[in-house]
């Protein structure tokens, strides 16, 4: 696959980001692992909330082992597409990886969402970030590294957490809660 590289001549990969310009142009590419430090540079993300038949949302927290928001409360999954790679490919690809998912009725629901979000240890995430819903197919069964728990949650609930006890959320998904409550 694009955007994977082979380390040293093993099997090992390394993912790679897209690096943005200000006016969110690819300028290059950089590892998924270098990048999330104090001086984040700009770069291609997507977040997706994932709902069930019932209606009812995909809640993730955030594995401890993650160098952003670890141990934090989140929206079902996020990641980065590879060079090259279609976003909604990217997506479809994350969510088999990290909730063991399959995704149908996938839709970009706010195409233009931005943020950069400071975190206390000092990580910087800087993401061009458009955001997706999607309908479960089947029960996550969530990689250890990626999720340490999740759970279904009325929609009507995340927004009174968000709006009572935001800092229970990520950054991002206070921010993306909140344009999507908005958007209807």
């Amino acid at each position: 696959m694009e955007g994977l590289t082979r380390l040293n001549g093993h099997t090992d990969v390394e993912e790679l980001v897209v690096l943005l310009d200000e006016r969110l142009r690819p300028v290059g590419t950089a590892p998924k692992a270098e990048v999330h430090t104090t001086t984040t540079p700009l770069h291609l993300a997507f977040s997706c909330y994932v709902f069930d038949d019932s209606g009812r949302l995909l809640l993730s927290r955030r594995a401890p082992g993650k160098r952003a928001w670890p141990g934090v409360w989140t929206n079902s999954f996020c990641g980065h597409p590879a060079p090259g790679e279609q976003m909604a490919d990217a997506v479809t690809r994350r969510a088999r990886r990290e909730l063991g998912l399959g995704l149908a009725e996938l839709r970009m629901v706010l195409p233009d969402f931005r943020y950069r979000a400071v975190a206390a240890d000092g990580v910087v995430e800087n993401e061009f970030c458009p955001v997706w819903t999607a309908r479960a197919v089947g029960e996550p069964q969530p990689a250890a590294d990626e999720v340490s728990e999740w759970r279904w949650v009325p929609w009507t609930d995340l927004l009174l957490v968000a709006e009572r006890m935001p800092f229970l959320l990520s950054p991002w998904a206070q921010l993306q809660i909140s344009e999507l409550a908005v958007a209807g």
